[in-house]
């Protein structure tokens, strides 16, 4: 939906202002939460960076604030409604700003995986789903005792489905799934990929103890090893560290796999002098650049996340005006039912770590 005109006539220093004038406005009735993908002009403003999980938990904790508004995308948003109190409304300043990966499971095509595995497993599978996944997923996986997970504990959230049931169905990120299922251990041919265009025959996969759903990230998927391999010419000693969304071939080069929160702390951990070449999205290796130049932080190539990128300071000052005239606009809400289940299988992701 296109703003009114008058904010896309604003000069940056004009926004900047009234933006800050705002929150000065709103005070501890407002909280601004920022993904680290997000833009350098955006980010400025949260009170709280960090990844889409740990956001949406420091929403729930600010229970003095009447506004939560989400600077990221929808899944993300999607998570803060479901875990805020009643009295809470939760923001998108662009609810177009949607996670293609999160688009590629739906609760429709995750039933027919379920009662596909269930055929050759009975009752023996237990489904996780990544944080990036929309809340009818979560609330699938919550209504048949599963859990979310994130790319930080995955393998601890494989580790407590494994102790309930002998299989998993794992959406909506094949190379996650993938990467945390090899790092335990398990090996490439007990795994098994569910195409949901494609399905295939449920008893080519019984042999399988993880089955990942066919999904990505396209910003980590787009990581190869000729980028590896290129790095390694140009920078001999650089140490790499590239996120466990991306493909198993590049994540077995790396030195390191980290998840967003992970990425920062072993740039931050790296000896001064040290160089890093980041496999994740390009905003937040640029900010790392500026946040530790007494070490050099390169792209592993550069890759940027189109609907992360969306989000803009005029879209920021017309979700904040709205609310200093006492109108939500944008407002993102999870009928009761949904977020009953979705938060279930949030609450024993929590409770297994």
């Amino acid at each position: 939906m296109p703003l009114p005109a008058q904010y896309e006539a604003m000069s940056d220093a004009a926004l900047e202002e009234a933006i800050w004038r705002a929150k000065e406005a709103l005070g501890e009735r407002l909280v601004i939460l920022g993904h680290h993908y997000q833009r350098d002009e955006v980010i400025q403003f949260a009170d709280h960076r960090g990844d889409s999980l740990g956001l949406s938990r420091q929403a729930a904790k600010a229970e003095k604030a009447e506004y939560i508004v989400f600077c990221g995308v929808y899944f993300m948003a999607e998570t803060a409604a479901i875990l805020c109190k009643p009295h809470q409304a939760v923001s998108q300043p662009v609810p177009e700003a949607l996670c293609p990966m999160a688009r590629m499971a739906n609760r429709r095509e995750a039933e027919r995986a379920w009662q596909a595995l269930a055929s050759v497993w009975g009752e023996d599978v237990i489904p996780i789903t990544y944080q990036n996944s929309t809340a009818e997923v979560k609330a699938f996986v919550g209504e048949r005792g599963g859990a979310v997970c994130t790319s930080a504990n995955a393998q601890q959230i494989f580790e407590w489905a494994f102790r309930r049931r002998g299989h998993i169905l794992f959406m909506p990120d094949e190379h996650l799934g993938t990467n945390t299922a090899l790092g335990m251990g398990i090996p490439l041919e007990e795994i098994g990929l569910w195409d949901w265009a494609d399905s295939p025959d449920p008893c080519s996969l019984a042999h399988c103890r993880v089955v990942v759903w066919k999904g990505f990230c396209y910003v980590h998927a787009e990581f190869t090893v000729e980028d590896v391999q290129r790095v390694r010419a140009q920078h001999p000693g650089a140490l790499i560290v590239v996120h466990p969304e991306c493909p198993r071939q590049v994540a077995a080069l790396a030195d390191a796999l980290g998840s967003t929160t992970g990425i920062i702390d072993f740039v931050a951990q790296a000896p001064p002098g040290s160089t890093i070449a980041v496999g994740t999205e390009w905003h937040l290796v640029n900010r790392l650049q500026k946040e530790f130049p007494d070490r050099t932080v390169l792209p592993l190539a550069r890759r940027a996340c189109a609907t992360m990128g969306m989000t803009r300071m005029n879209d920021l000052l017309y979700v904040l005006d709205g609310l200093l005239d006492g109108e939500v606009r944008h407002r993102v809400t999870v009928d009761p039912d949904t977020a009953h289940w979705a938060r279930l299988a949030l609450e024993r992701m929590l409770e297994a770590g």
